[in-house]
């Protein structure tokens, strides 16, 4: 145990006393809940006020984590000069041959960059960014399924637009099917010579298929279907 301690504190450059480094992150923490509350706040005001692009798992993680990450990071550079041009300095030569394909993965960079940087100054800051890291993905695991269990509704929106892996089913049919119509994972419905074809889409595999299950009822009024994973 201690030949990983002083191999950790090699690879470091800094000596690590965990019982400090709790200590530190604990005396933060009250800062950190408030960033996420009101995150929480802010997403549910655009929410009710008509603004579904929040409703994507991409948006409300970078809504949460990057006043998080922006706070260390200023807490970090507060009254260092040096430090502060040197951290302007380290963001402009950041460059993406690739383009971002969403805001979280923007907000995944910055965070790594911030973990560099709070380590060169305080390993106490690291310790904090990964505590509040591993807090936002559980209590965001939480929130979705608690949201879900209230309002029967998901709490994020499908988006082909950010990189996420999601599942597709296409229907074809003869006539409207009202399972179909007041489903929630409806896209898109389209309808041509008395011929309607539904885009139901889904992160969850499962959901389509128990979906697919529900309208075998149907089968008469179905052409065709193709479910993709």
């Amino acid at each position: 145990m201690l030949f990983e301690f002083s191999l950790l504190t090699l690879v470091l450059g800094q000596s690590i006393n965990f019982a400090e480094a709790l200590t530190f992150s604990a005396s933060k923490s009250a800062d950190i809940l408030y960033l996420l509350l009101t995150s929480i706040l802010i997403r549910f005001l655009l929410e009710i006020s008509g603004q579904r692009w929040i409703k994507t798992f991409s948006q409300t993680a970078t809504l949460i984590i990057l006043p998080i990450v922006t706070y260390i990071i200023t807490s970090v550079i507060a009254g260092n000069i040096a430090l502060s041009l040197g951290m302007v300095g380290a963001l402009s030569i950041v460059r993406f041959r690739n383009p971002v394909r969403s805001p979280f993965e923007l907000s995944v960079h910055f965070a790594a960059i911030t973990m560099g940087i709070a380590t060169a100054t305080d390993i106490n800051w690291l310790i904090l960014i990964i505590f509040s890291m591993f807090f936002i993905a559980i209590f965001i695991k939480i929130y979705s399924k608690f949201y879900k269990y209230l309002s029967r509704n998901e709490l994020f929106n499908s988006s082909f637009t950010e990189g996420n892996t999601i599942s597709t089913l296409e229907i074809t049919t003869k006539k409207d099917i009202r399972i179909l119509d007041e489903s929630e994972l409806l896209k898109s419905k389209s309808s041509k010579n008395n011929i309607f074809n539904y885009l139901l889409a889904s992160g969850d595999f499962n959901l389509l298929k128990d979906k697919l299950n529900e309208i075998d009822e149907f089968s008469d009024e179905i052409i065709s279907y193709q479910l993709n994973e």
